[in-house]
């Protein structure tokens, strides 16, 4: 399993990025996909998720500036980050797992490099 993220950088307070994962090795169709983010001294929180039907959840922290989508074409899962904050700054990782009929999301243990995103002006 290989997980690609890229699209990461440094933005200004107010400024958007988008992230990109592409995703080999694994049944990118029927399987969700999910960006999770680890800040210095932190452990890594669930960002939000999509399941293979479009589904999506969001942490509260991100609601209404955060879009997840994926293109099963192209076995790529985005993360379009708008009004960014400071306390964004974090790296951002994406990863494959299950959703259950809570829409609750459980990761697989494949976590690829991750893409730093840093938020300062």
């Amino acid at each position: 399993v290989q997980l690609q993220a890229s699209g990461g950088g440094l933005v200004q307070p107010g400024g958007s990025l988008r992230l990109s994962c592409v995703a080999s090795g694994i049944s990118f169709r029927s399987g969700s996909m999910a960006w999770y983010r680890q800040a210095p001294g932190k452990q890594r929180e669930l960002v939000a998720s999509v399941r293979s039907g479009g589904t999506t959840t969001y942490a509260d922290s991100v609601k209404g500036r955060f879009t997840i989508s994926r293109d099963n074409a192209r076995n790529t899962v985005y993360l379009q980050m708008n009004s960014l904050k400071s306390e964004d700054t974090a790296v951002y990782y994406c990863n494959c797992g299950t959703s259950d009929y809570r829409d609750v999301y459980y990761p697989h243990d494949y976590w690829g490099q991750g893409t730093q995103v840093t938020v300062s002006s």
